[in-house]
């Protein structure tokens, strides 16, 4: 989620109780859009991100340094001529508002004591780090708006400072219930819709967990809601309120089953309460961790653009060709009636007139019915019949060739699909250079010369997940083809459970059997839950699992990796989850 109202005054309270008294030793700028803080206070050096970047606008402690550019930009320079020895007064938050000033005193060039402000608004596109005097006077900003950009405010040298208002929203910081009852409960929508809208700094899923916590839908019109669950509501809002006045936050990052951060906040979200929620100390712990995460999964992402790409086109030009070959395997159906009308006018050559066009005989392969066979006049009845024979003979082969060709293309296209489920699952660097392996090795990419020179590392092998259940038995779940094969036919014992998705491309599970007993009965629908989540069909409500002990499971000669056959199973129906399994490091 982005910045809300109560993460910014969860970042001002912490900051608010380390830098004031601070001073300001060094102001550098590494990005065009960021300046990074190094102000000295008696608890030790602290260094403080300032982002004003549209896409990721944030703000946090940090322990990691920056390189900065060898000259330094004109705004840098401006804050250092100014405040390059500051002192820190204090950090604040005007109401709820995504916006963080820093009041800064110093001494300008004729001695006197002087006070700056420095304004760091964090409102996505419109993000902006504005540097105003003690009168609200603008003396300079990373970005320069003027009038013809918007006409809401300009943010120019000279200008007065001041908070846009472009919506009509209360403070929740200062409403009381009967505020908070009027702003909300006329309004004709959805309930959490109607609770951020009224209220600055209120993001919605601030505003679904305030609605989780009173029990109540979200979704249902505000101005359904009885009475009673109207007071219960705001009872809850403005305990929430005091909290963020008191400045009692719980920074926190949800995380999925695997481990993905989901979202984070200042507050506990009861909302998430069957994912994990992971405590931290500070707010900028959290903001650290969680875009770090998901840089990192983004970053994936665009490693794997060009083995999408691949696979996707590789999985196109295939599924035309299995269309077109499916389609001309259709066309060789009339063979066997080919072969019957050669046959028959063999047998019944003599009823035919010279020089007829069609001729119709009995069928004694169906009691004798009448069959009509059309003739050409100008050819006798055998050399017809072998005109039939002929088209017999060329169809058959070709439905012969056909046959094999579609068991190979369909076979390519199956092996596509579930290497493009992997590439979505791909977790890191190791688990994309396994896929490149499988695809290498099949012949979609070509091989390159992979000898390391002399001291280089081994890229780090991809490990299949390993999952526990609450009563401790162990679920493997394949992450690409080359890893189910290795699941199933080295690591998994004849007597232990294999599961799969039905119909659907995904991982290969192992449930192993624990001191030789079988396994109970919740144990199946994990496995299967886990089997149907890690599938192309993971968000489907319900998906159809087949599930075999082991030696039941055979791989063909030749067979692609993944693929495998059996020919006894068990199926259920399950719906993708993996919430109750604990993932081992």
């Amino acid at each position: 989620m982005a910045l809300d109202g109560i993460t910014v005054a969860n970042i001002v309270s912490e900051m608010n109780a380390a830098l004031s008294g601070g001073r300001i030793s060094k102001i550098a700028q590494p990005e065009a859009d960021e300046i990074l803080l190094t102000v000295k206070t008696p608890g030790g050096q602290r260094r403080v991100l300032l982002s004003a970047s549209a896409s990721l606008p944030l703000v946090y402690f940090t322990e990691k340094n920056k390189l900065s550019p060898m000259k330094a930009p004109n705004f840098c320079m401006l804050l250092r001529k100014h405040i390059g020895s500051g002192r820190i007064l204090r950090v604040w938050q005007p109401s709820l508002e995504r916006i963080i000033h820093f009041e800064i005193e110093h001494y300008d060039e004729m001695g006197d004591l002087r006070k700056k402000d420095l304004i760091l608004e964090l409102m996505g596109k419109h993000s902006n780090l504005i540097f105003c005097d003690e009168k609200g006077m603008i003396i300079d900003s990373l970005k320069h708006i003027s009038a013809q950009t918007s006409s809401v405010r300009e943010v120019l040298p000279g200008r007065q400072y001041f908070i846009a208002v472009t919506q009509d929203k209360l403070d929740p910081v200062a409403a009381d219930r009967e505020a908070f009852l009027s702003a909300v409960f006329t309004k004709p929508q959805p309930l959490y819709k109607a609770v951020y809208l009224s209220f600055t700094g209120i993001s919605p899923v601030i505003a679904q967990e305030l609605c989780c916590r009173a029990d109540l839908e979200s979704e249902q019109s505000a101005k359904e809601i009885p009475g009673d669950e109207q007071l219960h509501l705001s009872r809850i809002f403005l305990q929430l309120m005091e909290d963020v006045r008191e400045g009692t936050f719980e920074p926190n990052i949800i995380y999925d089953a695997e481990k993905i951060p989901v979202e984070f906040s200042a507050v506990p979200l009861t909302m998430y309460r069957d994912l994990t929620a992971k405590r931290f100390e500070t707010i900028s712990e959290v903001l650290e961790t969680y875009y770090a995460q998901k840089n990192a999964a983004t970053l994936i992402r665009q490693k794997s653009a060009d083995l999408r790409h691949l696979v996707n086109t590789m999985l196109e030009r295939e599924s035309k060709k299995l269309d077109l070959q499916t389609r001309q395997l259709k066309d060789t159906q009339k063979r066997d009636q080919f072969r019957l009308y050669g046959e028959l006018l063999h047998t019944w050559g003599s009823m035919v007139p010279a020089g007829a066009s069609s001729v119709s005989v009995p069928n004694y392969y169906d009691d004798d019915k009448e069959v009509r066979i059309g003739l050409d006049p100008n050819k006798s009845v055998s050399e017809n019949a072998q005109r039939y024979y002929e088209k017999y003979e060329k169809q058959k082969r070709t439905y012969e060739a056909l046959s094999e060709l579609i068991g190979e293309t369909r076979s390519q296209v199956e092996q596509l699909e579930s290497i493009r489920t992997f590439l979505e699952q791909a977790q890191n660097e190791a688990d994309l250079n396994q896929i490149r392996e499988e695809l290498t090795l099949s012949g979609y990419l070509k091989r390159h010369d992979t000898q390391k020179k002399k001291g280089a590392s081994r890229p780090e092998r991809s490990r299949p997940w390993h999952y526990l259940t609450q009563d401790g038995y162990d679920l493997y779940v394949g992450k690409n083809n080359l890893q189910n094969d290795e699941l199933t036919f080295k690591l998994a014992n004849a007597s232990d459970w294999w599961f799969h998705s039905k119909k659907a491309p995904g991982s290969h599970v192992i449930a192993r059997r624990k001191d030789g007993q079988d396994l109970p009965d919740h144990v199946f629908e994990l496995a299967a839950g886990a089997a149907a989540y890690y599938s192309s069909a993971r968000n489907a409500d319900k998906v159809e699992i087949d599930y075999v002990q082991r030696r039941e499971v055979r791989k063909p000669n030749g067979a692609k990796p993944g693929f495998v056959v059996y020919y006894t199973n068990y199926s259920m129906t399950v719906r993708p989850d993996i919430s109750q399994l604990t993932l081992v490091e």
